[in-house]
């Protein structure tokens, strides 16, 4: 839970170890002045925070607000000592913020239509490699701190850290692998030439790739999920390269997000529809386009085949097969992605490009 200060400007209680941030430069510091504000209950992992504004604010007129805060018992942010990570020498920490995880990372507006670029600044031991969903970085070696920046807005489950034991690789023009060092031949083997063959499938289908580089980051097998989109450095769970096939359709998922989910975003939690079936579906052209229409038939009705398993198994009325869904609040969105929000969500955009009577139109509609 975010625990404001009771004034963004005064100086908060002392945290261990680690000072407090800067606050930021105001250009006119005499209009600075205390807000008041309450915090609410609102799940098990976030509060609220209502902020009120002075009446002497005018219409339109641009304003800064600063909040300071600590956070505890971040669902957000996972600390995993060596003996849970491959090399077993060093700890290792990693983010995943959707669907609302962030909350309890950092003050948020957690909606997906709200999007803003970010910075941020994290000062890390010797030894340790920082890496951020960001286009830009800077490290300072003598002070061990690394400096990011988003320039493209983003929804806050997007803002993505990793830091631990990790070493590069480039494996394209445009991309590179991040793995421990334990990890790093075999990661090289299984994508080098392939992330950029797919990126530019996607670029051929569906417009310019906008986000700079698209590196790919290997997380030890507590990662809780198999991939994450975030933008510039995709997270993949380790475990995966154990296989070809679902490491390709994995990652070209991801790429796919690029444009679906990433560049343009549901606006509610209750569409999540609208990014994984598109990704989906893109993904499924992607590969098409890579490796053939039999790849695509063959993963497609293997996947199909689950889908029609889980609707005979919850019966073709239940609520949760819906695609909209309805959110109830407190209720967590992560809670209510599922097997329909991917394969019937394909379906139907499929059934739409099927109404266009040729990929390519839709493909250029898509565009």
């Amino acid at each position: 839970p975010a625990t404001p200060s009771a004034c963004p400007f005064a100086d908060p209680p002392p945290a261990p170890e680690v000072p407090p941030p800067p606050l930021p430069a105001f250009p006119d510091s005499a209009a600075a002045c205390p807000l008041v504000f309450r915090v609410d209950p609102f799940t098990d992992y976030g509060s609220s925070l209502t902020v009120f504004l002075p009446s002497s604010l005018e219409p339109h007129q641009p304003f800064q607000v600063v909040v300071r805060y600590t956070t505890s018992d971040a669902p957000a942010i996972w600390w995993l000592d060596p003996e849970l990570t491959y090399g077993i020498s060093k700890p290792f920490v990693f983010t995943q913020g959707h669907s609302v995880c962030n909350r309890s990372f950092f003050p948020c507006f957690d909606t997906p239509a709200v999007k803003c670029s970010y910075s941020a600044v994290v000062k890390a031991p010797p030894g340790m490699q920082v890496l951020m969903s960001a286009t830009q970085s800077t490290f300072r070696e003598q002070e061990g701190v690394y400096e990011f920046y988003m320039e493209y807005p983003v929804p806050a489950y997007l803002v993505a850290l990793v830091a631990g034991d990790l070493v590069p690789a480039d494996i394209g023009p445009r991309s590179r692998v991040w793995a421990e060092p334990c990890l790093l031949e075999t990661a090289i083997s299984k994508l080098s030439g392939r992330v950029e063959r797919w990126l530019s499938a996607a670029e051929s289908l569906y417009g310019p790739y906008i986000w700079g580089r698209y590196d790919i980051v290997f997380l030890p097998p507590s990662f809780p999920i198999v991939a994450m989109e975030n933008p510039c450095l995709t997270f993949i769970i380790s475990s995966i390269l154990e296989s070809d096939e679902f490491l390709i359709i994995d990652v070209i998922h991801e790429v796919a997000h690029s444009w679906f989910g990433n560049a343009v975003t549901n606006a509610t939690w209750e569409e999540m529809w609208l990014s994984e079936g598109l990704a989906t579906y893109a993904q499924r052209r992607i590969t098409t386009e890579t490796y053939g229409p039999a790849f695509t038939c063959l993963e497609t009705a293997f996947r199909l085949d689950a889908l029609h398993r889980q609707m005979k198994l919850l019966g073709e009325d239940n609520p949760v097969s819906k695609l909209q869904v309805k959110l109830e609040p407190g209720v967590n969105p992560s809670n209510l992605m599922n097997l329909f929000t991917y394969e019937k969500g394909y379906c139907f955009v499929y059934y739409l490009s099927q109404l266009c009577g040729d990929p390519a139109r839709f493909d250029a509609f898509l565009r």
